[in-house]
């Protein structure tokens, strides 16, 4: 150990006695020299110490700009001169529009685009090549879907020509535009896309430019779909198209349709509900072309979906039988949250549904069982989920209306059927029931006038058409049904309006 008089005599070398030696690394000493290639980058020690300060140092005069040579420019302008000449040969290509068109025109499509090995792909990877090729060569692109919020706050723009089935050529969003434009479940979103990426699947939004065909901007100004003010139906959805629709004709004079119905078809099998849909749809879209129309089949047969959007303008989203229940309730919830967030934006919007019991049906196979069984097989808990997509249908005040035309199946054999309709009797505010007798002697429509009516009728009708109605009504109830709509069909027919019907007939 070192003792006082040694300490204090130890002095420390001085720094220049490490002049000319190099250390092998830092902890050697203070004076560690920086490596060879790190020096040469510095000013030398004259320069720094003399050098003035950034805010005194005088500006230097600006350099000229070197200008291209003469021929070097017109190289440029022929070439930005030919890529626009191709951008016009080029037709605009919307992802929209590619899902709408039939497989034979996307290999049109896909020839004189000059795709490579597209043939035996299936329609949405099909699309998906298309896209990905054009836009590899020219850059952004158009596209639009029904967002659909993912458990972990990404989002996919669906389309609804695939039924909102997962696609290739679904759009992704990301968290970020989701928080900031505060879209949600079922939202119309349009925009520019790009491309993906390397190690990416899908296409991705880049830039909002509509939510719902409004601006984005909009959104957060509106009132959210379950603090909108309910209101009876008092705007009227007329059905009468010709005088040879007697259908139609006849609805209107039993069973009046307002905007914001919550309306039940009651039918045995085979008693023409899918018809009577495809009239209603077609009449609402003839006479109220502002309605946003929707046809929901869930569990039909693919015939009838063919034939379904083949006969209507609407909409048709469909959930065939051979798809799974939880098929048919994804599909349903996504068509719902649209309707609502169109209606938050003040639009009309009708949908025609085929049919509720078959969608309680999916629901009651796919929830937890609360261990408390209805009669027939149903669970307490089943029915809620169809219950809030019935119960979404209202007038509101401060936004649009929601109409909702549902079947319900009766007379099937099944005891489950039976309960399911009694649960949904009584929450309707129109009911239509048909007769499966008229329908065996070939009477349309097979409608029950006695079981059939509107309640608040008298806030969609005029005062003297709804007396004259309230009279045909006593006249007709003293018959049973069949004569009932055979004497009613018979005088409908020899008029060519309903009002020429409801003038002719004699009060007295």
């Amino acid at each position: 150990m070192m003792s006082p008089e040694s300490r204090d005599s130890y002095r420390r070398p001085s720094r220049n006695a490490y002049n000319g030696r190099r250390r092998s690394s830092p902890s050697e000493g203070r004076d560690y020299r920086e490596p060879r290639d790190y020096r040469e980058n510095r000013e030398p020690r004259e320069s720094r110490e003399t050098r003035e300060s950034r805010e005194y140092r005088e500006p230097r005069e600006p350099r000229e700009p070197k200008l291209p040579q003469p021929d070097v420019e017109d190289d440029i302008e022929e070439a930005v001169a030919e890529a626009k000449r191709g951008d016009e040969k080029k037709p605009e290509l919307n992802v929209t529009d590619l899902q709408k068109m039939t497989i034979k025109e996307l290999h049109d499509i896909a020839k004189r685009e000059g795709v490579k090995e597209y043939t035996g792909l299936k329609k949405q990877d099909l699309i998906f090549k298309i896209l990905k090729d054009r836009t590899s060569q020219s850059g952004l692109m158009f596209g639009q879907g029904v967002l659909e919020v993912l458990p972990d706050g990404f989002g996919f723009l669906r389309s609804p020509d695939y039924n909102y089935l997962p696609s290739p050529d679904d759009i992704y969003i990301s968290p970020s535009q989701i928080r900031r434009f505060g879209i949600r479940t079922g939202s119309v979103v349009s925009g520019q896309i790009r491309p993906p990426k390397e190690g990416e699947r899908y296409f991705a939004l880049l830039k909002v430019e509509a939510i719902n065909l409004d601006s984005p901007d909009v959104v957060k100004d509106k009132v959210v779909f379950e603090d909108l003010t309910p209101l009876h139906p008092n705007k009227r959805l007329i059905l009468e198209t010709g005088a040879k629709e007697i259908e139609m004709r006849v609805m209107d004079l039993l069973t009046p349709i307002g905007k914001g119905q919550r309306a039940l078809i009651v039918a045995p099998p085979r008693t023409g509900k899918t018809v009577l849909l495809q009239k209603i749809a077609n009449s609402i879209s003839k006479n109220n072309p502002e309605v946003i129309l929707i046809i929901l089949l869930i569990d039909e047969r693919p015939e009838e979906v063919t034939e379904m959007e083949r006969s209507t303008k609407a909409e048709v989203i469909s959930s065939t039988f051979d798809e799974p229940a939880s098929r048919h309730i994804q599909v349903a919830d996504m068509v719902i949250e649209k309707a609502r967030r169109l209606v938050e934006y003040g639009k009309d919007v009708v949908i025609l549904l085929d049919s509720i019991t078959r969608l309680a049906r999916a629901h009651n196979a796919e929830i937890p069982h609360s261990g408390k069984i209805l009669s027939g097989g149903v669970d307490a808990n089943a029915l809620q989920g169809p219950k809030r997509f019935f119960g979404s249908a209202r007038n509101t005040e401060e936004g649009g209306s929601l109409t909702i035309v549902g079947t319900a199946l009766i007379d099937t054999g099944s005891r489950m059927d039976e309960v399911i309709f009694e649960e949904f009797k009584g929450t309707g505010n129109m009911e239509l029931h048909l007769d499966r007798k008229l329908m065996d002697k070939r009477i349309f429509p097979t409608i029950d006038i006695s079981c059939s009516g509107t309640r608040k009728e008298e806030l969609i009708m005029d005062p003297e058409e709804l007396r004259r109605v309230w009279l045909l009504r006593k006249v007709l109830n003293d018959m049973n049904p069949i004569e009932a709509m055979e004497l009613l069909r018979d005088r409908v027919a020899k008029t060519k309006s309903n009002a020429e019907f409801l003038m002719s007939m004699n009060l007295s």
